[in-house]
């Protein structure tokens, strides 16, 4: 039985198509989606494509665009600090997306962070299959599609991360093609994380430290994320529609572009702007501020140009053992306004997100009070 849309190959159940061992065999190369790129494949493998991948979008049109905040002057001039939270406070709300510029993280970082991601990419294969692995608790992991063996469908990229707070790794176990950057970059954005989680709280009309004060800067995953040029970019997605799991993410992406955000019902794109990082609402923000700021859907289309590259900085403990609660903050319910969420730790989300994989739909339901 076949599926077809537009005429579009899409996905099948014909008897011919082993998936199980199609991934299998993907997977035993440890050479990722790149491997095959660098192999020189004009048609991407069954087990890459998505019905539906390409519904449509908004692009072009100022009315759809994401919100670009200037953190210039926020920490010297009051006046422009109240400025910056209300775009905050909007952006947070309505899009659950924005952009940052002379956020205080020097040019030449981010260029030398990206250009650290290409040259670990572009390290020989043999180099590369050492590292490759299905233990997420390593202190560095890269492989391809954490959730190749329980998603619908494989996206087209390869990923390597590691957990860079609270308990760094050793130097000796991050790749030295990209050490030390990867030390530097995480540092300054976990300063910057500090100053973000000042600005949401006092967007929430909170006290400034709130949020760091409950831990939501304690955590960090540099994530580093490889697109490689795709053949058949209209069959695939580099990263199914999802929302992220953690207090927020800070996203360092190349002038490529390719990643897409939910904003009435339209899919926008987040155009590349030189020198900025991506800022969005994680779930465990959308779930202490009580669905006040939104997490929001977003996915990653690929392009025939490549290779795209991006650094998700996730704010988050993440699979760290945890036993702090979380759930909406006291100061911002009432009786009008009571918890929609039941109490959780950072661990039990993540690990509840990441069992599921990018199925297409959100954690946040699984934990909300049964009478919302």
């Amino acid at each position: 039985m076949g599926v077809s849309d537009n005429n579009e190959v899409l996905l099948t159940t014909k008897v011919d198509y082993d998936r199980a061992s199609e991934l299998k065999a993907f997977d035993d190369t440890k050479d990722g989606v790149k491997g095959l790129v660098d192999a020189g494949v004009t048609k991407i493998p069954r087990i890459f494509h998505h019905p539906n991948s390409h519904d449509q979008y908004d692009s072009g049109s100022t009315r759809f665009t994401v919100p670009l905040i200037d953190l210039g002057g926020v920490g010297e001039d009051p006046a422009i600090r109240k400025v910056v939270v209300e775009k905050i406070r909007e952006a947070s709300e309505t899009w659950g997306f924005f952009q940052v510029v002379n956020h205080g993280i020097a040019l030449s970082v981010l260029e030398e962070m990206e250009s650290g991601v290409h040259r670990f990419y572009e390290q020989d294969s043999e180099v590369k299959r050492q590292l490759y692995t299905r233990d997420p608790l390593r202190p560095l992991v890269y492989n391809t599609n954490f959730d190749l063996f329980s998603s619908p469908a494989a996206n087209w990229r390869d990923t390597f991360y590691c957990f860079m707070a609270p308990h760094p790794p050793k130097p000796e176990d991050l790749p030295s093609v990209c050490r030390e950057i990867l030390m530097e970059y995480s540092k300054e954005v976990r300063k910057l994380g500090s100053v973000l989680f000042e600005l949401l709280s006092e967007a929430l009309e909170l006290n400034p430290s709130h949020l760091n004060d409950i831990g939501c800067n304690d955590g960090l995953t540099v994530v580093c994320h490889c697109y490689p040029a795709c053949p058949e970019p209209e069959l695939t997605l580099g990263a199914t529609k999802h929302t992220d799991n953690g207090f927020i993410t800070v996203l360092l992406q190349d002038h490529i572009g390719g990643l897409q955000v939910l904003n009435e019902n339209r899919w926008v794109d987040v155009s590349p702007v030189p020198g900025a990082l991506v800022v969005n609402i994680g779930d465990l923000v959308q779930i202490i501020t009580n669905d006040k700021f939104k997490s929001v859907e977003h996915r990653v289309v690929v392009n025939r140009v490549g290779p795209r590259v991006s650094v998700a900085s996730f704010f988050s403990t993440s699979l760290q053992p945890s036993s702090k609660l979380y759930g909406p903050i006291k100061d911002l319910v009432s009786e009008d306004n009571p918890p929609k969420y039941r109490e959780t730790t950072v661990h039990d989300y993540v690990s509840y997100s990441l069992g599921r994989g990018l199925d297409g739909t959100s954690p946040l339901p699984h934990f909300r009070v049964t009478n919302f």
